[in-house]
This record gives C-alpha cells, sequence and structure tokens, in this order.
C-alpha cells in the first residue's frame, strides 16, 4: 500500500495524463466492492490490463475501499438482493443459473452481484468525479504541501533517501 501510495502522489505531482489517474482510480472502485475470491475480480482485474490506465491509482482507490469496506458492505449486499430479486431479470438468473459453469461464478450472491453491478454503476461517476478533482489538486493542494514547513524538513531527513532507494527498485 505504501509503494502503491507513492506511485499515486508521483503520477499526481508528475506529467500523467488525469485521465489515465482517474480511470485507473474508478477501476479501483469496480475491484473494490467485488469480493477478492470471486472469479468476476479475476476476470475484470485481468480485463483492467488491456485498458489503458494508472495502475497504481488502480491498486490505491481498490485498497482504499477494501480496508472501507465494512462501512460500506451492507449498501453492497442491499443493492445485490435488489438487483438479483428484480423481477425482470428473474428469467435471466435462472437461465443462468442452469447453465454449466456460470453458477461457479457465485453472481447468485448478494455480495458479488451488489459489488457487480455497483461497479458498473459507480464506474462513470467515479471517473468524472476523480477528473474533476485531480486539477484541484494540482492546482491547489500540490503547491500548499510543496510548501510546507512538514514537507520541507522530511525532504532533508536521511530517512527520505531511504524510501527513495525502495520506491526505486
Amino acid at each position: 500500500m505504501i509503494k502503491a501510495t507513492a506511485k499515486l502522489i508521483l503520477a499526481l505531482n508528475g506529467n500523467v495524463k488525469k485521465s489515465q489517474i482517474a480511470s485507473g482510480m474508478a477501476w479501483g472502485v469496480v475491484l473494490g466492492l467485488i469480493p477478492a475470491g470471486s472469479i468476476f475480480w479475476i476476470v475484470i482485474f485481468i480485463i483492467t490490463f488491456f485498458f489503458k490506465h494508472n495502475h497504481w491509482s488502480k491498486l490505491f482507490s481498490m485498497a482504499v475501499l477494501k480496508i472501507l469496506s465494512p462501512l460500506i458492505i451492507f449498501h453492497v449486499d442491499s443493492f445485490g438482493w435488489f438487483v438479483l430479486h428484480f423481477e425482470a431479470l428473474k428469467p435471466l438468473f435462472t437461465t443462468m443459473y442452469n447453465m454449466p459453469f456460470v453458477p461457479f461464478t457465485k453472481f447468485n450472491n448478494t455480495l458479488v452481484m451488489g459489488g457487480l453491478a455497483g461497479g458498473a454503476v459507480l464506474w462513470l461517476p467515479s471517473f468524472i468525479i476523480f477528473m474533476l478533482l485531480i486539477p484541484l489538486y494540482r492546482n491547489y493542494a500540490a503547491p500548499f504541501i510543496r510548501n510546507s514547513r512538514i514537507v520541507k524538513a522530511i525532504g532533508k531527513s536521511p530517512l527520505l533517501k531511504l524510501f527513495e532507494k525502495y520506491l526505486n527498485n
């Protein structure tokens, strides 16, 4: 998590396109909502490598959502229950459950379905929100943080040299 955070900070302060960072954060939201043991999580994680985005921002936002999961799991579960009990989709889910291998995806689990549907619904709004937040960070927060006494003191410490060595490996 430390390396992902450091690489994200470098990307935010560097020359990385804001769309790539925002896309990575949005993919992290999707992956953070889906339980990590499900086949959907593995498939989506592999699919994300076919898109151009910042992978460190994906790992960072996924880790943050996994840490916050006890606070949001009730909502994900409720949304999954709502989707699975949506009357118009019941024939589709019945057909899917009777197909070979599809039940192994655990799509009928409320947490898996809630994470999958919630991630699909939240990808675009989270992308737009991060697209709006990144310029705010770059224009206002980054110069303030860069000029703070704490950051200047940390910049002079020998501990930073060790941390830079760790990041470059």
